[in-house]
């Protein structure tokens, strides 16, 4: 077995940072992964660099804002041209595993038919191209030696799961592939799938499959970077069995800030698209109290059974005798509204809930229930991966722009970043909006492109963010406004290269 340390990182999909029990949810149970945040540095202050699954799942892979990489809104793949962090690792001799979801190129049909996709449900549910999309993962694929993916959401999910799922269960297939074509319709329900059959449990059983396959040796010498990636509780939720009525709505407590929907009507921004939803089966979701309780509680149930999955792959980890080589990661790719001003899902708005997410990071002997208020990006997890793995930076992906908090997990260091910065450009059908986000140790600034007026709110002394500062604190708005500039500057792609001295 290899002396160099594995890597276990485990992502889930739209899951914001307070809906873990470590990180203070005293209805939600997450025992097995607060165990491990008892063995981890526990970040507070974990934001995404972009709240969309494509522009920050690129991001955690490339070490590059969405504006570099390229990806800056969902619906664009990721190029296949652009260096990642599993290049770098299998180059240098772990092996790259990825099970789940990937995202890395789009789900659902292109505007063009030109435009193509391996990641495309549609493709994989017909007989006539479901083989080429197969085949495509035969080789490496975004720097992963070997991918087993599920395309989805819930349960509607196709990929590599549909295969597994139709040696166990052909009926069940068949069922899944017919409401496809409801993707957005609903926003939760009630599974058919039994606990046994469901996408997260595909992802655990396939886990720890290669875990046994690996302690056995069938990997040889090399270590390994594992991608778990769980697609929930990423609507339409609809956990299964004794997780669909585990947490009863009528006790679920609503956000504080609740009741401040009417108000966000008013908004300089918000209102319109309040007014004229867009895609309000997938971003923004103005919701009715009965809504949120119920979507909360299943939401809920769905973190539950994440959890206690979770908890089997731990527990495998040990009992193969891998625990104690490997650095294991928990976090998401960006937050969920969750009733945050009478609203659901995400979308082109200043609120926390969609753009802190969880962050837990174990390493064996060293971060033993540690606590970490610093602030800390997504951009920031691959090069701290590389670094800690003792890769020297003439092998990273160049031009990799997130910082190096190898010293703040050590606890050598308390802090490294001043400051996040945070991308975000929705381009849905006819809606094309561009904002930015700058986080602080104290305040949080919004501003969105074509408007005179933004949103800063005081995060310590409104952490509900319901009363904005914009026109109340000129000094602070102005620094904050000079130092979002700067911080898009610096950020700024730098693609393509020069090619000549004059």
């Amino acid at each position: 077995m290899s002396e160099k340390m594995n890597v276990l990182f485990i992502i889930t999909d739209q899951q914001r940072a307070d809906h873990l029990g470590c990180y203070g949810n005293k209805t939600l149970k997450t025992p097995n992964i607060d165990k491990l945040a008892n063995d981890s540095i526990r970040f507070s202050n974990a934001f995404c660099a972009n709240p969309m699954c494509m522009p920050n799942r690129a991001t955690l892979l490339t070490g590059l804002y969405p504006n570099m990489h390229g990806v800056r809104s969902n619906g664009i793949n990721l190029s296949e041209e652009i260096p990642t962090i599993t290049d770098t690792l299998r180059s240098r001799g772990w092996y790259t595993k990825a099970i789940g979801k990937m995202h890395l190129q789009f789900n659902f049909p292109p505007y063009k038919r030109s435009s193509e996709s391996y990641e495309m449900i549609s493709q994989w549910n017909r007989p006539k191209t479901a083989n080429q999309m197969r085949n495509r993962f035969k080789s490496p694929y975004y720097g992963f030696e070997d991918v087993e993916i599920t395309l989805g959401h819930g349960d509607l999910m196709s990929g590599h799961y549909i295969d597994w799922l139709e040696e166990k269960s052909p009926k069940h297939v068949l069922e899944i592939k017919k409401r496809f074509t409801k993707f957005f319709d609903n926003l939760m329900y009630k599974t058919t799938l039994p606990e046994e059959l469901y996408p997260t449990t595909y992802v655990k059983e396939r886990t720890i499959n290669f875990l046994e396959k690996y302690a056995k040796g069938d990997y040889g010498e090399k270590p390994f970077f594992l991608h778990c990636s769980i697609p929930d509780p990423h609507h339409p939720v609809c956990p299964p069995g004794n997780y669909y009525d585990m947490y009863d709505p009528d006790k679920i407590e609503l956000p504080e800030s609740f009741s401040n929907k009417n108000s966000l009507y008013e908004h300089h921004i918000l209102g319109e698209h309040l007014k004229n939803p867009i895609f309000s089966g997938a971003t923004l979701r103005d919701s009715s109290e009965e809504e949120i309780r119920e979507f909360i509680a299943l939401t809920y149930g769905s973190i539950s059974m994440i959890d206690h999955n979770v908890g089997e792959i731990l527990a495998t980890l040990h009992k193969l005798g891998l625990e104690d080589n490997t650095m294991v990661i928990y976090t998401s790719d960006h937050g969920d509204l969750s009733g945050d001003h009478g609203l659901l899902l995400k979308g082109p708005c200043p609120f926390s809930g969609i753009l802190n997410v969880p962050l837990l990071w174990k390493i064996p002997k060293i971060t033993k229930g540690k606590l970490s208020d610093a602030l800390i990006s997504s951009i920031d997890i691959p090069p701290t991966i590389l670094n800690l793995l003792k890769i020297r930076d003439r092998h990273h992906p160049p031009d990799i722009q997130g910082y190096d908090f190898s010293e703040v997990i050590k606890n050598q260091k308390d802090k490294i970043r001043d400051c996040c910065f945070i991308e975000e450009d929705e381009e849905i059908k006819n809606l094309k909006f561009r904002l930015r986000h700058l986080v602080t140790e104290n305040y949080k600034l919004t501003m969105y492109e074509s408007a005179q007026i933004g949103d800063l709110f005081h995060r310590k002394n409104d952490p509900h963010e319901l009363h904005n500062l914009w026109f109340e604190n000129e000094k602070v708005r102005n620094e904050l406004v000079l130092k979002m500039l700067n911080e898009s500057l610096k950020t700024q792609s730098r693609y393509p290269k020069r090619a000549s001295l004059t």
